[in-house]
């Protein structure tokens, strides 16, 4: 989609009253307006005070400019030019001191470098762009104030690209033997750099919808004042006092809009700072929390851990005395069966009986002591000595492989 010029833009504004017309040329060059009064003025609120005024002028003029202005012709030539008109009025008195103390500065310290820095630059250099013919002037503004390439700076002069390209350069080397005459020696590329990278700042933010609105609500008033003077003279007394009335009630209104949108300006401004300290306590916030719930992760992993520790304490606790009084049985299984093969009475016959009656020997397997003892006595009693054997601890086992047959007669005379 082809992109439309200024001229285009502020045709449908004039014509058709196209608001947002207005407001696209308004944010196209409101960076140019500002950053030229703020060069000027020294002052944020000065500068958007002319930046103001620039745009309200245009907005009232536009049906005068797209008279003679070609289809597409830009804007930015007349808005620089309305800029320093509107600075010097407002801070004429201010910028003659600033030339004196300036000159005498120079007198006492002449300058002779070759690549001055900004702050030397900006205060000579709209009154060296003021005295530039207005065709080397628009080629400068567009080439290093609006960063445009050189095809369409010459589709907006209506010449070729290399002719654009001359110009500019011609213009530059004009502007820069302007600024020596200042006392201020440079190049001409030392110059260019130097206003590319410094002579355009962005605008406050909202300052455009700002002046934009202001500007249209302005010019709305001013033509319905005119368009009511235009019938004055074919109206009554009381009539003529009716209208004055209500050319009074909107211009005010319109000044009331125009107040009330800078104030709601200035409102949104400090609401946007309010909200950096907040913004800044949110994030703060916010990785105070991230850590807390790291935290709060990492000690419930603990919590899980010790009561995994705990319940296998609990275990391994249960299981040593289980084991503990497996191994007091065998203590004591094994005391009765080592005092068995040297006993030569039948003394231990009653406690074998009364704590195993021989009616109930069964073969028991060997899972607990009372077990393996009654698989024991099972298979003396039966003679069946293998497994007997099997039953017997390997301390018994041993034992009873060195004194065999003699255990064993042993054992069958006291079941005998």
């Amino acid at each position: 989609m082809q992109i439309k010029s200024d001229a285009q833009l502020l045709h449908e504004y004039a014509e058709h009253g196209c608001e947002a017309a207005f407001t696209e040329i308004v944010s196209r060059h409101m960076d140019l307006v500002y950053s030229a009064a703020v060069r000027q003025v020294e002052s944020p609120d000065l500068a958007h005070d002319v930046a103001q005024t620039v745009f309200t002028d245009l907005a009232r003029k536009a049906g005068l400019l797209i008279r003679d202005a070609d289809h597409n012709a830009s804007l930015v030539g007349w808005l620089y030019r309305s800029t320093r008109f509107e600075a010097l009025n407002l801070m004429r008195g201010n910028r003659r001191r600033q030339a004196r103390e300036r000159q005498a500065m120079q007198d006492l310290t002449p300058v002779s470098e070759t690549s001055p820095d900004w702050e030397r630059i900006r205060p000579a250099l709209d009154f060296a762009m003021a005295e530039l013919r207005d065709h080397d002037r628009d080629a400068l503004l567009m080439r290093f104030f609006k960063n445009q390439d050189f095809r369409s700076i010459g589709a907006a002069f209506g010449v070729s690209d290399n002719t654009a390209q001359q110009r500019v350069i011609r213009a530059l080397e004009t502007l820069r033997k302007s600024l020596v005459h200042r006392g201020i020696t440079t190049s001409a590329a030392a110059l260019s750099i130097v206003i590319s990278g410094n002579a355009v700042q962005a605008a406050p933010v909202g300052l455009a919808v700002a002046v934009s609105t202001s500007a249209m609500l302005a010019r709305a008033a001013i033509a319905t004042s005119t368009a009511a003077v235009a019938k004055t003279s074919a109206m009554t007394t009381l009539q003529k006092t009716l209208i004055t009335i209500t050319i009074a009630a909107s211009a005010g209104t319109g000044i009331y809009e125009a107040s009330h949108v800078a104030h709601l300006r200035h409102e949104f401004q400090t609401l946007q700072q309010q909200q950096t300290p907040l913004a800044e306590q949110i994030q703060q916030l916010q990785r105070e929390r991230d850590s807390a719930t790291n935290q709060l992760a990492a000690m419930a992993d603990e919590i899980s851990t010790v009561d995994r520790d705990r319940a296998e304490l609990l275990r391994l606790r249960s299981e040593t005395g289980m084991l503990r009084q497996q191994t007091n049985r065998l203590g004591t299984l094994v005391q009765l069966l080592t005092r068995a093969p040297s006993s030569t009475t039948l003394s231990a016959a009653p406690l074998v009986q009364t704590n195993f009656p021989r009616s109930s020997w069964a073969f028991g397997g060997y899972t607990t002591p009372e077990a393996t003892l009654e698989s024991y006595m099972w298979a003396k009693s039966r003679g069946d000595v293998k497994t007997a054997f099997a039953a017997a601890t390997p301390e018994m086992q041993q034992a009873v492989r060195e004194s065999y047959f003699s255990l064993f007669r042993n054992v069958l005379g006291v079941f005998h």
